[in-house]
């Protein structure tokens, strides 16, 4: 009985890895994007995006955070700087750009404002572009070579690195429950996508641009000894807690603490939540291509063709994974908090 539970699993996984990769007007040299997908915060985000859009040069996040939540730009949640931009929130920034040249509030066009956006993910290796369509029919599987991560390639990622905090691709079968699957298709290096995995639990540091820097979905109220947690797919349905910039009127979920945009999801991060582990250190850039290897696909490579390419269409996800958490390279315990007890949404 228990090898016909591991089996199903593993036969999943690999049926939808193996038919998922499809070529649209491939062209030679595209390769699909890393397994790990470069790591970047909504604060880094925001003190980039503040200078782009021209309307600050601050350097600091909580700062530039405030300046483009006063203009309306911001995640539909607001600003959570320690929080990584996934694709559903790039979109949610350039839509709000838009609509932040659209009342005036911004003084540029609102393509210009849209591009603008757009041009600091590109910089940081994240731009994405939604896609509200069918899936994409009338393609045949890629020819050998061109650039497609396969089971046996994705499954020595996990083991050699650790689970990434953001993939595209479906986890090998031993880390699914470690993540929640978001079901919001885009594409990105011209391959599509029809979602994006991503932790159920994270909290570590990462190297950004040489300078170390926490990225979390746990924050810590240390004045009730209480951890809050926002979780991936809830924040991707409406239902999480307010950042800075967050749009008034909305049903956000209240931790009860004043200002808490500030005071628990923007806070400083001078010492460690009850609870949780040191965290582990690890790049934000994936690791360098292999020549000849079998790491090939994870070197990023330009695409303006159209293709289809991992993530799974399996929209139930991983189990929710509430015991243990997991630090970037798949050891530790990530307690959800002691004494008050934590909040988990």
């Amino acid at each position: 009985m228990n090898r016909i539970l591991l089996f199903k699993p593993l036969v999943l996984w690999l049926s939808l890895l193996l038919a998922a990769p499809l070529a649209l007007n491939a062209q030679e040299g595209q390769v699909a994007p890393p397994v790990n997908v470069p790591t970047v915060r909504e604060g880094d985000f925001a003190v980039d995006l503040e200078q782009a859009l021209g309307v600050g040069s601050s350097r600091d996040e909580v700062e530039a955070e405030t300046t483009l939540g006063n203009l309306g730009v911001a995640p539909r949640n607001g600003w959570i700087a320690d929080y990584p931009v996934t694709p559903d929130i790039l979109n949610e920034l350039q839509q709000a750009a838009a609509s932040a040249t659209d009342s005036g509030k911004l003084s540029l066009g609102r393509d210009e404002a849209m591009a603008r956006v757009n041009n600091v993910a590109v910089k940081e290796g994240i731009a994405s572009t939604v896609y509200n369509g069918p899936p994409p029919t009338g393609a045949n599987p890629p020819p050998a070579g061109e650039g497609y991560p396969n089971p046996a390639d994705i499954s020595d990622y996990y083991t050699e690195e650790g689970p990434p905090v953001v993939t595209y691709y479906a986890p090998p079968p031993d880390y699914y429950y470690l993540y929640a699957w978001v079901p919001y298709p885009f594409f990105c290096y011209g391959f599509w996508f029809p979602g994006f995995y991503i932790l159920h639990d994270f909290h570590g540091v990462i190297n950004f641009h040489g300078r170390p820097c926490f990225v979390s979905n746990h924050f810590n109220d240390v004045s009730v000894h209480r951890v809050f947690r926002v979780d991936p797919r809830a924040r991707f349905s409406g239902r999480t807690y307010a950042g800075i910039g967050a749009p008034p009127g909305r049903s956000f979920i209240s931790t009860g603490v004043p200002g808490e945009s500030r005071a628990i999801f923007n806070a400083p991060r001078m010492t460690q939540g009850p609870g949780m582990p040191a965290p582990a250190f690890r790049s934000a850039a994936p690791p360098p291509a292999r020549q000849g290897g079998r790491r090939a696909f994870n070197a990023p490579g330009p695409g303006s063709a159209p293709r289809t390419a991992g993530g799974s269409s399996f929209h139930g996800g991983g189990p929710s994974f509430h015991g243990g958490g997991s630090s970037f390279h798949g050891g530790g315990s990530m307690g959800h908090g002691s004494g008050g007890g934590g909040h988990e949404r």
